[in-house]
């Protein structure tokens, strides 16, 4: 398990937010395809997992990049030009 997380931690740092986005649709069209598998009475429980990985995923990554955005950060290319 851990060569595998090794291997993702290497391809992520190869990718663009073009392959991120691609991997984003990806996960996205996966979650529709199971949601639409679910039973009309299960339909209710997972959509609030689904609300709670949500937000609690959602809430870090933007912690995250909001200051890329407010211009707290400064990116990589202008610590060298």
């Amino acid at each position: 398990m851990r060569g595998l997380l090794e291997a993702v931690d290497l391809y992520l740092k190869d990718c663009g937010w073009k392959d991120l986005a691609l991997f984003k649709f990806c996960v996205c069209a996966v979650g529709v395809l199971v949601g639409l598998a679910m039973p009309w009475r299960r339909k209710w429980t997972v959509a609030w997992i689904a609300s709670l990985v949500f937000v609690t995923t959602y809430v870090p990554l933007m912690g995250k990049f909001l200051p890329y955005v407010l211009g707290d950060k400064i990116a990589i290319e202008d610590i060298y030009n």
